[in-house]
């Protein structure tokens, strides 16, 4: 062998193996398991089916939508937005010196005219010369001499026009953007309609050209902010996708509308959302350590169980795949976004409630209700309804007293919380829509009649599967039709009737005291069946007066006695009962002395070194849990009162406290976790139940038993005088 073969070897068999062996390391690869297939089953849900395509190329195949979403249609609300901006006017702010400031300039001109008028020195030439240079702007050679020759008047007139035309333009308002508009409307309209010469019309109009202002200007940060505000106003454009509905077809161009359905329906490919898988990831390991916390300070047997912990595991799993199933499926309609109404989260909840704990299904029925809401695309509503029927589902199957109880939880209950949920829901979502409420409703009741079918069956599978003892399973054991109970009652009435008190007797005190009363009442019904294989040699199955055991010597009656514990345990495997039913019959003698052939054994032997105390005890084992231990103490209590004479009161509580501290003494309930306190309380659930058996009888005088005779062959006179009448009035009609 190569060192690095036995490196290996060593390896694989004194490090890795050992370490798989190990609880932690099993509890620790079970939640690992675990938090591994929900993740990926819940971030399957991130990852929908994607197809790459841009505007403008054709779709590979027809993509329909996969779940019903309402988005933002950013397209349409972007050219809403775009026309109410355009609708809104630009701003001006008026400039209110303006007019001042044209009629200002007109005056300077006018001034320099009269200033060369008042000249008189100089010819017309030289003013027109001296005019030309001194006006700002350029006028035609003609019009420079004809202002020249113009008297103070003419020029008078001609500035108060010009006056006039400009002011009553302003006043109508001249906006910055129209001004050569304005100009030019001024000229034509106003200008050109003067009584005054010609080129005095010429002058007006330079004014107007050189001197013309607009006197409201262009706010473009005030016209920005009030697009702006017209924008925000309009509200953005909602669309709903119905789940199923037709996005695009195979080989249809895709245009932006497409490629925005798809993108709000997450089916466009895309980078995978990491984030979204570490916050399922996050939420997985979360509950499942919230879950730990619980078993571990609370129920550490489950937590210690790796049996109960797959058990648990593969529910939520397989509750979690059946919701994804669920939610896949494809419906038109109305109904399309109701499914989530049938993940049937109460079928789990029911089967951890009553194949593991009650308290355990409250807590995981919260935790894989928000997984359900996650599995539903976030809804809400989805995730509530599951909660409540979940939790109505535990409460419902908390005292189950037979099978038919599991189809009512499903049936009645879980589907009246599912209806009341789903109205409560919608009303809150949607209001009041007939056919969305008739189909929710209908999905309810459905969903409360498929989690009872799934539990009921599923619940044996999961039973053989696991080795656990349901109280369904004790149901149906405790039936009296049983084949092993019908055949103890015809060939052991005594010892089925012994069993029937038995079980009474035990299953009082484990409710007394905490135990598992169904499991202890199941127990004590079968505990003797093992007295089918010699049913006589058991006195309270002898008819006649001869005893068998007279025949017999003390250590073979011993051995017949001792020997229906192994013949039951025997016989309850063949017949396939639980481990905790057969452990109780095998258990329910512990290593008890058989007392009385013992005692008759040393009276026979006169030398007592030859009998031994061992030979006349049970094989065991002493009982191991708190139920076995009470149908041992139940088993001794019934037959040492039964033997008495005169079972008053007081001595049936003598008897049964002195049974109970014999089984003390005798060491039987060392290895079950009873206390002194529980003792007593189980003294007192005993003797409550004996009195109600054996109470005393009232002794009637025999002059009234001869009056209550003398009045039952009255009556029963009188009814047969009746039933004649009524026949002759019969034959007579």
């Amino acid at each position: 062998m190569t060192p690095m073969v036995k490196f290996f070897k060593e390896l694989l068999y004194d490090k890795i193996l050992p370490a798989l062996r190990n609880t932690t390391t099993k509890r620790l690869m079970i939640g690992f398991s675990f938090f591994l297939v929900t993740t990926l089953i819940l971030s399957l849900n991130f990852v929908p089916e994607r197809v790459d395509i841009q505007v403008g190329q054709p779709s590979p195949k027809t993509i329909k939508a996969n779940k019903t979403v309402e988005f933002e249609d950013k397209l349409r609300t972007s050219e809403a937005r775009r026309k109410a901006a355009e609708s809104v006017g630009r701003v001006h702010q008026e400039k209110p010196e303006a007019l001042a400031e044209v009629l200002s300039d007109i005056d300077d001109v006018m001034s320099k005219i009269r200033a060369v008028k008042a000249n008189t020195q100089l010819t017309p030439e030289e003013r027109a010369k001296l005019l030309e240079d001194n006006i700002p702007f350029t006028l035609p050679k003609g019009a420079y001499l004809s202002f020249a020759n113009y008297n103070l008047q003419t020029i008078k007139d001609i500035e108060t026009e010009t006056k006039d035309i400009v002011t009553r333009a302003m006043e109508k308002g001249i906006l910055e953007e129209n001004i050569q508009q304005t100009k030019i409307s001024v000229k034509k309209e106003d200008v050109a309609v003067s009584d005054l010469p010609k080129d005095a019309k010429t002058f007006m109009g330079a004014i107007i050209d050189n001197y013309l202002q607009p006197n409201y200007i262009y706010d473009a940060k005030a016209t920005e902010a009030k697009m702006e505000a017209a924008m925000d106003a309009v509200a953005p454009v909602r669309v709903t996708i119905q789940r199923g509905e037709k996005i695009i077809g195979e080989g249809e161009i895709a245009k932006p509308e497409h490629i925005q359905k798809l993108t709000a329906l997450s089916l466009l490919k895309a980078p995978v959302p990491v984030s979204a898988v570490i916050g399922i990831a996050m939420l997985v390991g979360l509950g499942m350590m919230v879950v730990m916390v619980y078993l571990y300070q609370h129920r550490n047997d489950i937590y210690q169980n790796e049996s109960t912990l797959i058990l648990v595991s593969l529910i939520v799993i397989f509750a979690l795949m059946l919701a994804k199933t669920v939610m896949a499926i494809e419906f038109k309609g109305e109904w399309s976004d109701l499914f989530g109404y049938f993940v049937p989260v109460a079928a789990s909840s029911m089967l951890i409630a009553i194949l593991v704990d009650k308290k355990l299904a409250l807590l995981v029925t919260a935790i894989l209700s928000g997984m359900v809401g996650i599995i539903s695309g976030n809804e809400l509503r989805f995730a509530l309804v599951g909660l409540i029927s979940g939790l109505v589902a535990v409460y419902s199957v908390s005292k189950l007293s037979q099978r038919s109880d599991l189809a009512k939880a499903g049936l009645l209950y879980v589907s009246s919380a599912n209806i009341i949920a789903i109205i409560s829901v919608e009303l809150v979502t949607r209001g009041m829509s007939t056919t969305t409420l008739a189909a929710g409703l209908l999905l309810g009741l459905l969903n409360g009649v498929f989690s009872a079918v799934l539990t009921i069956g599923a619940l044996p599978y999961l039973e053989s599967a696991f080795g656990i003892t349901s109280s369904v399973k004790l149901l149906e054991l405790a039936n009296p039709s049983h084949p092993l109970l019908k055949q103890l009652l015809i060939e052991a009435p005594g010892t089925y009737h012994h069993c029937i008190i038995v079980g009474n007797l035990a299953e009082a005190a484990a409710d007394a005291v905490g135990g598992d009363s169904l499991l202890v009442r199941v127990g004590a019904y079968y505990h003797d069946i093992g007295k089918l294989r010699r049913p006589y040699f058991f006195i309270e199955n002898q008819l006649s007066c001869e005893n068998p055991h007279d025949k017999l010597t003390p250590n073979l009656s011993t051995l017949i006695i001792t020997s229906h514990t192994e013949d039951g345990a025997e016989m309850a495997r063949e017949y396939n009962l639980p481990k905790p039913v057969v452990d109780i019959i095998a258990q329910h003698h512990g290593t008890g002395l058989v007392g009385f052939f013992y005692s008759l054994a040393l009276e026979k032997d006169t030398n007592e070194k030859t009998v031994n105390e061992e030979d006349f005890r049970y094989s065991g084992p002493k009982p191991q849990t708190k139920e076995a231990a009470l149908v041992m103490m139940a088993d001794s209590v019934e037959a040492a009162v039964r033997a008495l004479q005169k079972p008053t009161p007081g001595r049936v509580e003598g008897v049964v406290r002195k049974v109970i501290k014999e089984k003390l003494h005798d060491g039987q309930l060392d290895e079950c976790d009873l206390t002194f306190k529980d003792l007593d309380i189980i003294a007192n659930a005993f003797v409550r139940v004996l009195s109600g058996i054996f109470h005393n009888r009232v002794e009637y005088p025999e002059t009234v038993l001869k009056e209550i005779e003398r009045r039952k062959a009255r009556d029963a006179s009188i009814r047969k005088q009746s039933t004649e009448k009524g026949d002759d009035r019969q034959q007579a009609t």
